[in-house]
């Protein structure tokens, strides 16, 4: 009986969720990450299945298919900030995904609370995180949109909740939009080939993501095990 379905976009974004975790085991789903586990004493299912709502909905469709019983979805993993007050590693806790309200988990650990805009894209210039900003959202993601529709559609509680990888004033040297395969996942072969063009700019870049992203993980992780859902 599992009561708990977080849903990412990647395996990483589960590190920090899984290092808090017992009993993990691989669920062999139609979707790319798939574990059960154990996180403060309730069952939980954590899933990822690539960037973009229509592949985070699929992921959350797959659980619904699969379990029994889903007591919440959570949309979990990184974000970007659009409020200038947000901070790299710091946590958005959604009011609000797109209008559609979430559900705000019991914690105690610092935060920020807003709206939360969730597109088919990723935000990359400092120039459209501050016209996203104009929405009134306070972060912008790609998955939590997908993830909502599935939870309305099923009557289960909804939860948004990710950590910054990029303040409002920060750009990403390389256009992940166009790093995206036909599916919507990103390409590896295609960010290896970006990369060879500009190595001097875009090597360096991956490896600070890349730094950054380990370290938003585990921050993510601290929280969500401090939080009742």
């Amino acid at each position: 009986m599992v009561s708990l379905v977080f849903v990412a976009a990647e395996e990483r974004e589960f590190s920090g969720i899984l290092r808090h975790a017992s009993n993990i085991r691989r669920l062999s789903w139609g979707v790319q990450f798939a574990r059960e586990a154990e996180l403060n004493g309730r069952d939980v299912v954590c899933v990822a299945n690539g960037p973009g709502p229509q592949l985070a909905s699929a992921a959350a469709e797959e659980a619904a298919k699969r379990l029994e019983h889903v007591d919440a979805f959570i949309s979990t993993g990184y974000c970007g900030a659009l409020d200038n007050e947000l901070r790299r590693f710091g946590i958005v806790v959604a009011s609000d995904v797109n209008g559609s309200p979430a559900q705000q988990p019991a914690c105690a650990s610092g935060h920020a609370a807003g709206a939360m805009l969730s597109q088919d894209a990723v935000a990359s210039s400092v120039e459209e995180k501050s016209r996203l900003r104009k929405t009134g959202a306070i972060a912008v993601e790609m998955e939590a949109a997908g993830i909502e529709r599935v939870a309305r559609a099923a009557g289960v509680p909804f939860y948004c909740v990710r950590v910054v990888t990029d303040a409002a004033s920060e750009a990403l040297a390389l256009d992940f939009n166009r790093m995206r395969d036909s599916d919507g996942r990103f390409s590896r072969a295609r960010i290896l080939a970006a990369a060879c063009r500009r190595p001097g700019r875009i090597f360096p870049e991956l490896m600070r993501l890349d730094r950054t992203c380990k370290s938003a993980s585990i921050a993510l992780g601290d929280f969500i095990a401090n939080c009742r859902f």
